[in-house]
């Protein structure tokens, strides 16, 4: 059998049931193993599907993100987990740019018993918790107001972000995916989301284990426009490996 016909049948089947083991391919393809895991891996690397221990797995596309205020009961206890533990990354006379999302939120929550902290960021929520900490100066960011996220995108907030440095920068993705890299939903916020993973040497992503494997329509950047990602101890563990075998460094909350 080609290896063309191979690739579209081993597609069919995972896309039809969702996953698929080397020995189901076996039986049906009539191929060694060895040639099927090779198969695996090359469809695996075009992003055509996710590559698990012994089989594959649909590539799950992400749907329209609900707005941020119906979204911050989903996942509540991983996401408070991940706040903390981002925030512990955090350091005393440290600058720090918080994006937008309710993942990023539970950082600032976390943050407000530090000082001698600069804070910049695009996010309205954030802005409304930090406010009123005298030890945070806040660089806050203006632009045209993505009203479902709170957030604030567009070209004048590109240009504003342009002039800043921070030492980490912390933001939420939609989808995060070994082969498709970071992904959203907005094409107008996908140039302000690539302007803030430019201005600082460690760029760290929070996601809870729901947006792993996940690809949305918008391409952000590759994986390894990130170093860090924070995610919850749900998240599968052959996912993690292939993640920190592209250099991305894991933490499970």
């Amino acid at each position: 059998m080609l290896k063309l016909t191979r690739h579209t049948q081993i597609r069919q089947l995972v896309n039809t049931n969702g996953h698929v083991t080397v020995q189901q391919l076996n039986q049906l393809l009539r191929v060694s193993e060895a040639t099927i895991r090779r198969d695996l891996d090359e469809l695996s690397q075009g992003g055509l599907i996710h590559r698990t221990h012994g089989g594959a797995v649909k590539v799950a596309q992400a749907g329209r993100e609900p707005p941020i205020l119906l979204r911050q009961s989903e996942y509540k206890a991983e996401k408070l987990r991940i706040g903390r533990l981002a925030a512990a990354m955090v350091e005393e006379r440290q600058t720090v740019f918080l994006g937008s999302g309710t993942t990023v939120h539970e950082i600032a929550r976390n943050l407000r018993c530090l000082s001698n902290l600069t804070v910049i960021t695009n996010a309205i929520n954030v802005v409304n918790e930090l406010v009123d900490c005298a030890g945070i100066e806040l660089v806050v960011i203006g632009g045209m107001l993505r009203q479902s996220e709170l957030s604030m995108v567009g070209h004048i907030a590109e240009a504003a972000i342009k002039e800043l440095r921070a030492d980490k920068v912390f933001m939420g993705m939609r989808g995060v995916h070994p082969q498709h890299g970071f992904t959203g939903d907005f094409l107008p916020e996908a140039t302000t989301d690539r302007t803030i993973l430019g201005i600082a040497p460690c760029n760290i992503i929070v996601a809870d284990h729901s947006k792993l494997g996940q690809v949305s329509t918008v391409f952000l950047a590759p994986i390894t426009a990130a170093h860090v990602l924070v995610t919850d101890k749900d998240a599968p563990p052959e996912f993690v490996d292939t993640l920190e075998g592209k250099g991305l460094k894991v933490h499970l909350a």
